[in-house]
């Protein structure tokens, strides 16, 4: 069942394979067009097959890893009265040199019972906090080039299940394969799953820039046999760079059940796109395990 728990949190996470992509040459269902859009002669394949195929968002965390930034890391887990039952709270500072990166831990405090007595995580979801975005001793000659990365599985349960969590943070509506129980449910580009959605794209300004943005949710009466309660993404007009992307999941079965809400916000610095927030609340459950209601928020400065 820890390996169930671990899919599921992964899903849930909505933090980048290029897996069974649908074809998209033609977008088939309505898709929503605010008038400035119309009136730009939009391509609506094209968009969708960018939407599909991006990779400036997985290049983006990939980055992370050759930069130097300070991260502030604030972790909260609630009992089921909403109360904070443990927390962690600290900021830790990566540091690049000679090719390797390094993790200096600047200030750190917990609550609760945040750690078990052996010094282990408590909670899978700070398990993987940790995996994801804390450095231990030096990782040498990593880059931040995308190539064939997003295909490559890595040996062991953690890096398999980091591997379906790319699938759908990167790569929305891609077939997570190794999901138990979800079928097709994640493929919001396939035919039977398309048609549970309405899909909209409009103009608007974000943070200074002018974008696209590609929203879908689920249509009336639908909302219980779909997983992406809502999906929104900002695109940039001149180089169609994605600058925050929100998601919002649920799932429900016999066996575990989630809802969760994420939002990625990501900064140009120089010449490279970086994660600059990022904002994670969840409740989910697997059979056999004890329910995880967690948030944590993760702000990152880069120098």
């Amino acid at each position: 069942m820890r390996r169930l728990a671990g899919i599921v949190l992964l899903f849930l996470l909505s933090l980048c394979a290029h897996a069974q992509q649908p074809d998209t040459s033609v977008f088939t269902f309505p898709l929503q067009l605010d008038s400035f859009v119309v009136k730009s002669g939009f391509d609506i394949n094209a968009f969708i097959r960018r939407v599909q195929t991006d990779t400036t968002f997985y290049k983006s965390f990939r980055s992370m890893r050759v930069v130097n930034y300070t991260a502030t890391n604030d972790i909260k887990v609630y009992d089921k009265g909403n109360k904070i039952a443990a927390s962690l709270t600290g900021t830790t500072q990566q540091v690049i040199k000679n090719k390797c990166r390094s993790m200096k831990v600047i200030t750190q405090s917990t609550t609760g019972d945040f750690y078990k007595r052996n010094g282990d995580y408590n909670y899978y979801t700070a398990e993987l906090y940790d995996y994801l975005f804390f450095t231990k001793g030096n990782v040498c000659n990593e880059n931040d080039v995308v190539g064939n990365t997003m295909n490559v599985k890595g040996k062991g349960q953690m890096e398999k299940n980091k591997y379906q969590l790319k699938q759908l943070i990167f790569n929305p509506g891609a077939k997570i394969s190794g999901v138990p129980f979800m079928g097709d449910r994640a493929s919001i580009f396939d035919l039977g799953e398309a048609a549970k959605y309405n899909f909209k794209v409009s103009s608007q300004t974000y943070d200074g820039q002018d974008c696209y943005v590609f929203e879908i949710k689920p249509k009336q009466g639908m909302e219980h046999s779909v997983v992406y309660n809502g999906l929104t993404t900002w695109f940039r007009k001149s180089d169609y760079t994605i600058l925050a992307r929100d998601y919002s999941l649920s799932y429900s079965t016999l066996f575990y059940d989630f809802d969760v809400r994420m939002k990625v916000r990501t900064i140009q610095v120089g010449k490279k796109l970086l994660p600059a927030r990022i904002e994670y609340n969840g409740n989910w459950h697997v059979f056999s395990k004890k329910r995880e209601r967690v948030n944590f928020t993760m702000v990152a400065a880069y120098y």
